[in-house]
Formats: C-alpha cells, sequence, structure tokens
C-alpha cells in the first residue's frame, strides 16, 4: 500500500478530508468539544469544592526537632558516666539529679565517662 509521489499522497489525504469527514467530522468535532467543556466544567467545580488546608501541628513537631534542654550530653550528678540523651541510661536521670554538658569535652573535663552501653559514645578513653 504505497503511495506514491508526494503529489499522490496529498491529493488522497484532502480527498479523504473533503468527503470522508465532511458532515461526520463535523459532528464528531462538536461532540468533542461538548466533552471538553464538561471535563473543564467538572474540573473547576472541584476544586471549589476543597476546603483550604490548615497545618496546625508542624511548629510542635519542629520545636520538638531542636537541642535538648541543657546541651547534648546528660550526666548525673552522683554518678560517673555520661549519656547522650536518648540512651537508655539518660533515661533514668532524675530531673534534679541531672547535669548538662554542651559536647562531650565538657563532660570528660568535668570528670565524667562515656557511658559503655550507650551507641555512639566512644568507648575505652
Amino acid at each position: 500500500m504505497g503511495f506514491g509521489t508526494i503529489q499522490e499522497f496529498t491529493a488522497r489525504r484532502k480527498a479523504f478530508l473533503e468527503e470522508g469527514v465532511g458532515d461526520w467530522g463535523l459532528y464528531i468535532a462538536i461532540c468533542l468539544l461538548a466533552l471538553a467543556a464538561f471535563g473543564l466544567g467538572r474540573i473547576s467545580a472541584l476544586q471549589g469544592s476543597r476546603p483550604p488546608i490548615s497545618v496546625t501541628q508542624a511548629a510542635a513537631a519542629a520545636a520538638s526537632l531542636g537541642m535538648y534542654p541543657g546541651g547534648q550530653i546528660i550526666a548525673s550528678i552522683s554518678g560517673g558516666t555520661y549519656y547522650y540523651p536518648w540512651c537508655s541510661g539518660a533515661t533514668k536521670i532524675k530531673e534534679g539529679n541531672a547535669a548538662w554538658f554542651k559536647d562531650e569535652q565538657a563532660a570528660q573535663a568535668a570528670g565524667y565517662q562515656p557511658a559503655k552501653n550507650c551507641k555512639g559514645l566512644p568507648v575505652g578513653r
């Protein structure tokens, strides 16, 4: 099914568009236009009926990700080891018995040793 030359192809295409599409093409174009108008109206109606989104708890969640109250290292005043605040040993220290340090060097300067059961702390110093 070859088309021959370019001129023959364009002549066949023109004849098909004029004869074949003719009346039916007009009906199809009107139906497609009606469907497009209905779809656009439906989309705009859906967008108008949605309630506005409001974020209420994001600030509280962001605030909890900050630094711990007194620093990054906690130790018991009556003990000799220091912990990261998320370690299990740190959760057992009562609020009034806690000593907070900015970093590990400050805790070591105060005479505390790193806890052996707290992952991430240097062991054996």
